[in-house]
């Protein structure tokens, strides 16, 4: 009689202990990619006022945080359009395991798929798929299609078109894992390609360029550890490579842009109440040269400190150093140092910087953030503006969700603005740079920019995107055998040369180029997780020191998916 209410009891309770196992289970400690669509939503969401701490200066997040922040706008669903709410629960089911059945995704192993068709739904895909109590794992099939046509100044073209698989999943609820890889083939022109994609000019296989076919291959890898030691404590530990951003701005970022080739990285980032803190130590190369004995590792040291008042603002210093020819430097892996004295104790052989910056969250649906940055020059006559010593930049932007109260639109305005010689340092190998382009903002030094960008979300499928650039820079001057003329400090991989270059310099000395930039884009997912989008580029360049003018324009055609 007892063992029959004994089973009874067992099977009445089981179904209900067996869905809080599944939704439970474990939380998905592998980041995000930068890519991700989320990324723009959790942002609307923040500068609305949803939510907080999505820590954009620093934006690389976990599935576990992504979700918890998700469902937080949950809880105030209420406030939301029904554009974002479609935009909800289309990210709640690809981040909430516990929303995931037949209904809502597709495993094309491992399950029943007796309907091809079921790709061509709005459910989520996986190729493979696997959850249990200890571990999760998923794969993907990732694939991309690019056809690019310049009009202007030659009417030509270029494809790409890559495959690659990504893997990712969590052990033991704290040790997450990822691998991708993809490799691709270029047809049509193969100097036009780095148009339609910038990162092959920082690819190794596309540029050294000695097989039949225009090639080239990516890959990132890492391994992160997540630990809660206390109620509102997160430590976490992160080794290996993937795309990072740091600081603040919205097109490109004066410390970390990710305009560049992927960092291999330890990772170290501790928040508990309003304190932020985030190192790295990470490692990239020098500029590309055919002779492989040229080639070298540049070392990246990196310390932030930021304090965060929810919903007031939330500020941060930071410091970094970049070095060389030799391997790791202890007194830079260390944490807990100002790495300018340090710096200074060394031998003063690095190349050092400092910025200071904030982000706004008082006014709803509007945020200023700001950025001031200081390469090597830390307190000595900053007063003197035209010094050429005064290496200083500075950015503001002004980012207004809902303006007018218009539903799904965002309006952004940014002024960037960086003196001569930023991004240099007198031993060419440790310029701010990897792989031959600038870790920091892409204009480089000696210019600023004026950006204005528009957003729309016609609904949760589309979004169109519109954007407006005026750049000015001051070019370095060069005589018709090659010869440097006039070092305007336009060129972060030549330095001011002492008893050579004058020692006052103003901004935007030198070949004065000016840049009218209009960038349309409509991108659209017909299906869950494949996507199409249409791009249109056009440039009006004038060389106001030689009077001369030049037009470039083209179109981009991708369609890719995560299968």
């Amino acid at each position: 009689m007892w063992m029959h209410k004994i089973m009874k009891l067992f099977f009445r309770t089981f179904p209900i202990l067996l869905f809080l196992a599944i939704t439970n289970l474990f939380a998905q400690q592998e980041n995000v990619p930068l890519e991700n669509d989320i990324y723009i939503f959790l942002k609307e969401m923040n500068v609305k006022g949803i939510i907080h701490g999505i820590h954009d200066d620093n934006p690389n997040m976990s599935r576990f945080e992504v979700l918890n922040f998700l469902k937080e706008i949950e809880n105030e669903k209420q406030k939301l359009s029904k554009t974002e709410n479609e935009l909800l629960n289309k990210f709640l089911i690809e981040f909430d395991d516990s929303k995931q059945d037949e209904k809502t995704s597709v495993r094309i192993f491992g399950s029943d798929f007796s309907n091809p068709l079921n790709v061509f739904s709005d459910k989520m895909k996986y190729t493979f798929a696997y959850r249990d109590s200890a571990s999760n794992f998923y794969l993907n099939i990732l694939g991309r299609f690019l056809y690019g046509q310049s009009y202007k100044p030659i009417k030509n073209n270029s494809e790409l078109y890559d495959i690659g698989f990504r893997f990712r999943g969590t052990v033991f609820n704290h040790l997450g894992y990822n691998l991708s890889v993809q490799k691709g083939g270029v047809s049509g022109l193969q100097s036009l390609a780095t148009t339609f994609d910038p990162r092959l000019r920082y690819n190794f296989k596309f540029i050294e360029a000695i097989e039949n076919i225009g090639n080239y291959d990516f890959t990132e890898g890492y391994l992160r550890y997540f630990i809660q030691p206390e109620r509102n404590m997160n430590l976490s530990f992160q080794l290996g490579r993937e795309k990072i951003k740091f600081g603040y701005g919205y097109d490109s970022k004066l410390v970390i842009s990710g305009d560049h080739t992927y960092l291999d990285f330890l990772k170290i980032n501790f928040d508990y109440g309003i304190l932020n803190f985030t190192s790295i130590t990470a490692s990239t190369v020098g500029n590309y040269h055919d002779n492989r004995d040229e080639n070298y590792t540049k070392l990246i040291a990196l310390n932030r400190f930021k304090l965060n008042f929810p919903h007031v603002i939330e500020f941060g210093i930071g410091e970094n150093i970049i070095y060389s020819g030799r391997g790791i430097d202890l007194a830079y892996l260390n944490p807990m140092a100002f790495y300018k004295f340090v710096e200074m104790s060394l031998q003063d052989r690095d190349n050092g910087c400092l910025w200071l910056d904030f982000q706004t969250h008082f006014i709803k649906n509007f945020e200023i953030s700001g950025t001031f940055f200081l390469d090597e020059d830390i307190l000595s006559h900053l007063q003197e503006l035209n010094l050429f010593s005064n290496k200083t930049g500075y950015q503001l932007t002004g980012y207004w969700y809902s303006p007018f109260s218009i539903n799904d639109l965002s309006l952004i305005l940014e002024y960037t603005r960086i003196r001569p010689y930023v991004y240099s340092h007198s031993d060419e190998k440790n310029s701010y740079t990897a792989f031959g382009e600038i870790l920091g903002h892409r204009i480089g030094p000696n210019a600023d920019e004026i950006l204005l960008a528009a957003n729309y979300n016609l609904n949760s499928n589309t979004r169109i995107s519109l954007k407006y650039q005026y750049v000015r820079s001051g070019e370095n001057i060069y005589d018709n055998s090659g010869r440097l003329v006039f070092n305007a400090g336009g060129d972060p991989f030549v330095a001011y040369r002492f008893d050579i270059d004058p020692k006052y310099i103003n901004f935007l000395d030198g070949e004065r180029i000016n840049q009218n930039i209009f960038t349309a884009n409509i991108k659209y997912e017909p299906w869950r997780k494949i996507y199409f989008d249409l791009t249109y580029k056009f440039v009006a360049q004038k060389n106001v020191t030689r009077n001369l003018s030049s037009e470039n324009s083209f179109a981009m055609f991708r369609f890719w998916f995560e299968l």
